[in-house]
Order: structure tokens, then C-alpha cells, then sequence
């Protein structure tokens, strides 16, 4: 379990028997798939991937998200504006 405060939001997950997921500090979600559900959070760019994933509640206002399915991974990516590292930028060194 995660828990972190930025500003006014608590960050936190809950995981229930790998099949229903409950996220605080919730700023927006950027897809979601069966595969994948991808959403900006107070602590960064959080990815759940797994099987049969649907958000069962979305509430921005509040900042929680609810997500129903078989989770398989979770994940975070710091918010990184630095594009040089991108493919051609490796390649051209």
C-alpha cells in the first residue's frame, strides 16, 4: 500500500484479492483498456495492467478511481519532461 500527500490529496491504493483496485489522489485518467489502465496521480504516472480491467468509478472531483478486473502489475513513470532521451536522440549521440 501506498500513502503520500501532495497539497490537499492523499495518495493511496487499495488492493482487494487482485481483483478490485481503489485509487486516492487521482488527477486524471490519460486510456484505459482491457489490458491497461493508465492515470495521472499526485505521485506520478501510474500504470495497472491485467485482465477484464474497466473503471467501475471515476470521480476527479474527489480524486478517486475505482478499477474491477484481474490486476497483474502496478506501476509508476516519474513525470519526465526531458524528451531528449527518446529513440532518435539515442541514436544520434
Amino acid at each position: 500500500m501506498t500513502s503520500e500527500r501532495q497539497g490537499d490529496r492523499l495518495h493511496k491504493i487499495t488492493l482487494d484479492n487482485r481483483k478490485g483496485l481503489t485509487v486516492t489522489g487521482v488527477l486524471d485518467v490519460d486510456s484505459c483498456d482491457g489490458s491497461t489502465v493508465t492515470a495521472q496521480t499526485v505521485c506520478g504516472l501510474l500504470t495497472v495492467e491485467g485482465e477484464n480491467l474497466h473503471v467501475k468509478r471515476l470521480s476527479l472531483e474527489d480524486g478517486v478511481l475505482d478499477v474491477e478486473g484481474t490486476v497483474g502489475a502496478l506501476y509508476y513513470q516519474e513525470n519526465t519532461e526531458d524528451k531528449k532521451s527518446g529513440f532518435f536522440a539515442r541514436l544520434f549521440r
